[in-house]
């Protein structure tokens, strides 16, 4: 539900895609607990299914680690993993877009890997599990949260009255954000009502800070919420 087992695998993922070595603490972790039955209707309407991901990119500045809930085209394969099962997507330079999915908890698979190293342990097989020493693992360069860019989801609850989306459209001027899609469900006037949108591609630090600038208005209701949009 936080993310805190999705974060220590991402980080030794990580570790083997990059020869880097492995650093939990530097993993951003969100967890689901935000995420509402409102937000999933919404994200359907918009043609998005949410997961919960932890996605390691290699940049110019460094490695991204993030874990926290995504919005994906229902049209991508890993929007229809569910239940037990788990997947890993993988994108290279040579072979682009590779889905890996399998069934990832429960008695078989358990039982299945725990087999597996008794019998690894009894039959003397000791391999290297990130291919090379683990002493001679690059140190990891990481790129703060607040520098990724990408598209975003954001649903505001405001009260229903003239000028609120004059003022939520000035927040958003005022911090370069552009937007791509909105979606507003009519209440009685002066009641509360959920205006959702979506961002073209912008810097997580100024999506927050439109957020922060909205939220301190009169018409806010409550914080809103954020959930990043990934396209895979």
């Amino acid at each position: 539900v936080d993310g805190i087992d999705a974060a220590h695998k991402l980080a030794i993922l990580a570790s083997l895609a990059f020869g880097t070595q492995i650093d939990f603490s530097s993993v951003h972790v969100e967890g689901i607990r935000h995420v509402s039955p409102a937000d999933q209707d919404f994200a359907s309407e918009l043609g998005y299914g949410i997961k919960l991901l932890g996605i390691a990119t290699e940049t110019e500045g460094g490695i991204e680690q993030r874990v926290h809930p995504c919005m994906v085209p229902l049209g991508a394969p890993i929007a229809h993993v569910e239940d037990v099962f788990n997947a890993v997507v993988v994108h290279g330079n040579h072979v682009e877009t590779t889905l890996y999915e399998g069934r990832g908890a429960g008695e078989g698979p358990t039982s299945s890997a725990v087999v597996a190293d008794i019998a690894d342990i009894a039959c003397g097989r000791n391999s290297r599990t990130f291919g090379i020493p683990a002493s001679k693992l690059a140190k990891l360069n990481t790129v703060a949260m607040s520098e990724r860019v990408g598209s975003y989801y954001v649903r505001f609850t405001v009260i229903d009255k003239p000028g609120v989306f004059a003022v939520i459209a000035a927040a958003l001027g005022d911090h370069d954000v552009s937007m791509e899609a909105v979606l507003q469900r009519g209440r009685a006037p002066g009641e509360p009502v959920s205006v959702v949108l979506t961002t073209h591609e912008t810097r997580e630090a100024d999506i927050i800070a439109t957020i922060k600038t909205i939220d301190k208005t009169e018409a806010a209701v409550e914080p809103a919420r954020v959930i990043r949009i990934e396209r895979f």
